[in-house]
């Protein structure tokens, strides 16, 4: 009787701390929506902008890569959760020379242990035209699958390294404590949305 109460113990307890944790997430901070989904054009607009401008402060030469890019895609608010399996999901502003092209769902399911609840920006740098418009003719688009993309490095001087800047496609992922060094985005869905 004891080993199955202490059994019982250990699961209700995992799944409260699971809960409290996916409560507590870490958010992207108040220049991200305080990490929440945002609900409108203009919303996601601004969020979008306030992203970008984090990734320029974050790294130096991310500003003129952006800028000298054939497009950028913005997902401001990644929002995630797990508990042995994971979901995340967040809308995104596909932006070239300045100006929205278009407005885009993001999705990624994982499996494995981890427990918690975050949400981060992540931005997809199309450096190439070819690449680009790969991207703007696509029903549906896969990380990994339709393309293949670079993680956005620093190099040794703190600013974007040579292999990021000559990358068809490069990513860069933000959380409330700053840019996330070597995160993957293989595997995320995208998809063309109305808003």
């Amino acid at each position: 009787m004891q080993k199955s109460f202490s059994l019982r113990s250990a699961i209700v307890t995992t799944g409260v701390l699971a809960t409290l944790a996916m409560v507590g997430c870490t958010t992207t901070g108040n220049t991200q929506g305080k990490g929440s989904m945002p609900d409108s054009r203009a919303e996601l607009e601004s969020q979008s902008t306030a992203a970008l401008n984090r990734l320029y402060s974050a790294m130096p030469g991310t500003r003129e890569l952006v800028a000298k890019s054939k497009g950028v895609l913005v997902c401001p608010a990644v929002i995630g959760g797990s508990f042995v399996i994971g979901a995340e999901h967040g809308k995104c502003v596909l932006r070239s020379n300045g100006t929205s092209r278009g407005y885009y769902s993001t999705t990624a399911a994982s499996v494995g242990w981890q427990a918690g609840g975050q949400s981060k920006a992540v931005i997809y740098v199309f450096n190439t035209q070819d690449t680009y418009n790969k991207f703007l003719n696509s029903d549906g688009w896969s990380v990994g699958a339709d393309a293949t993309v670079a993680v956005g490095k620093a190099g040794a001087n703190g600013s974007v390294d040579t292999a990021t800047a000559n990358a068809p496609i490069s990513s860069y992922v933000l959380t409330n404590t700053g840019l996330e060094a070597g995160v993957s985005v293989q595997g995320s869905k995208i998809s063309k949305i109305k808003m």
